[in-house]
């Protein structure tokens, strides 16, 4: 009778996951372990928001496994010296796992996977989280491409293949053997300033698909056009769910193109599947380029000159910074552990752009309050906003709140729902109430510097400050020296 461990990670489901299904295929004793290691993400160690997300995650998935039969062991400690101590206490003769991107997690992989052969247990990695990895689509030199069109042409021209696989209905019991209480784990805040989340989220495989099933029945069908729209629910928000292994690339693919001979939903099928190839990118990136998350993509933005203005990032982060559009994101980040994806633009341009104030700032905020935080797509993100990323927005791009907000929130629905002291505001004046009198203001409920803050910064002339900032850079070679 063989034993074998099934590590999750950030795979936490039972249906599409290849590292479970051969295991059980191959074994009559599969245990399922977690191992609770944030020290081996450092610096990128999981923050409050995804803790939280975590817990309720584990929850989830131990019921499921409770429900067939066995259970998920819980260890907290250094990976290999746990999975070392499990293997002894089991007497296992493999491990599975499926695989991470994430640099330091791919290096400790790399090693405990070396360790184990050496004292001869066979260990077997797998691929559920992603449609391409990173080392099957390159260009014809063969380097990796660093623009985002020509990446997906070459995923699609390959063809986005991929394995469906079902969940088990019955597991073997466990073997006697001691595990923690999740509360252990202390991932769940001391302070109670998590309630936003819990009203508006449930974390778990369970959750994952009926979000899906939401997305599929009453957002798809507007995606194309709404996706860019906070003050809808026209996007799947499916994005902690990817993050956690939840549900799986693959299956969300799968969902939707079988759906892509009903009349009208194609362009709106190819417009999401593209959102999806935006992800595979992400995590394209940062496995080829690791040092992304701490150091410009652009070497010359490492000679940018940008401010330290802490009262300014402090403004930000809670929402006070007297642009609405801008206020009314961070305010659902704050509230909710979620922010839409056209308002992350807006707010993370104000910062780098606007405020000068250097992107990992706004990266490292992010990290900690987004449910959803993915090193990946958080370091694209910042990086394509701030102008030195791969395939980046130009470094001369700077959103215009007031236009985007008029644009993208047009009737000032979004903004009025998270800041609510402006609803009496007229809709022409919704998204720049700074041109209205102090009188005026206070004739519609507005305490001007007090209910609701003046701007902290005049757009028009942190534009050209930016402008001015950014274009000598331009002028450089890789090294920093002038052309």
């Amino acid at each position: 009778m063989t034993t074998a461990l099934v590590w999750f990670r950030r795979d936490l489901r039972l249906l599409d996951n290849p590292s479970l299904q051969q295991a059980l295929r191959q074994h009559h004793q599969v245990v399922p372990i977690y191992i609770h290691d944030p020290e081996a993400e450092r610096p990128w160690e999981p923050g409050a928001a995804s803790r939280w997300w975590l817990h309720h995650s584990l929850q989830s998935l131990s019921q499921q496994l409770n429900n067939i039969g066995s259970g998920l062991i819980l260890r907290r400690g250094t990976s290999l010296a746990t999975l070392q101590q499990l293997i002894t206490e089991t007497g296992a003769s493999h491990v599975y796992w499926n695989r991470l991107y994430e640099p330091a997690l791919v290096a400790r992989d790399k090693v405990i996977k070396t360790q184990l052969r050496q004292q001869g247990i066979m260990v077997s990695s797998h691929n559920a989280s992603l449609i391409v990895e990173p080392w099957q689509v390159v260009k014809g030199d063969g380097q990796p491409y660093r623009v985002f069109t020509p990446f997906w042409r070459a995923c699609l021209r390959q063809g986005l293949s991929f394995a469906l696989h079902a969940a088990p209905d019955q597991m073997p019991p466990l073997p006697q053997l001691s595990s923690l209480k999740l509360e252990a784990l202390t991932l769940l805040p001391t302070k109670d300033w998590a309630r936003g989340l819990t009203q508006n989220w449930h974390a778990g495989e369970t959750a994952a698909h009926h979000a899906m099933d939401i997305f599929i029945e009453n957002g798809l069908n507007r995606y194309r056009e709404g996706r860019d729209r906070p003050d809808r629910s026209d996007t799947s928000r499916l994005s902690p769910h990817l993050h956690f292994g939840e549900i799986s690339a693959a299956r969300l693919l799968h969902s939707i193109q079988t759906l892509g001979e009903q009349e009208g939903l194609l362009p709106h099928i190819e417009c999401w599947q593209r959102e999806l190839g935006w992800r595979e990118f992400a995590h394209y990136l940062l496995y080829h380029f690791p040092d992304t998350p701490q150091h410009p993509f652009d070497p010359r933005f490492a000679h940018m000159q940008w401010e330290k203005d802490p009262q300014g990032l402090r403004d930000w982060q809670r929402g006070q910074t007297g642009i609405p559009i801008v206020d009314a994101g961070m305010r659902e980040l704050w509230h909710t552990g979620w922010m839409h994806n056209r308002v992350r633009m807006i707010v993370a341009s104000l910062l780098s752009k606007n405020l000068l104030i250097d992107w990992q700032q706004g990266a490292r905020w992010f990290w900690d309050t987004l449910i959803d935080a993915d090193l990946a797509a958080n370091t694209l993100g910042w990086q394509w906003t701030a102008g030195c990323g791969a395939d980046a927005a130009p470094w001369f791009r700077i959103f215009n709140p007031v236009l985007q907000g008029q644009k993208f929130d047009p009737k000032g629905d979004y903004v009025r729902h998270w800041l609510p002291e402006l609803a009496a505001l007229p809709d022409k004046y919704l998204h720049r109430p700074w041109e209205l009198s102090d009188s005026q203001l206070l004739s519609h409920g507005v305490q001007p510097g007090i209910s609701y803050p003046r701007p902290i910064v005049d757009l028009a002339h942190s534009r050209q400050r930016a402008l001015d900032r950014m274009t000598p850079l331009k002028h450089l070679n890789n090294e920093g020296k002038h052309l």
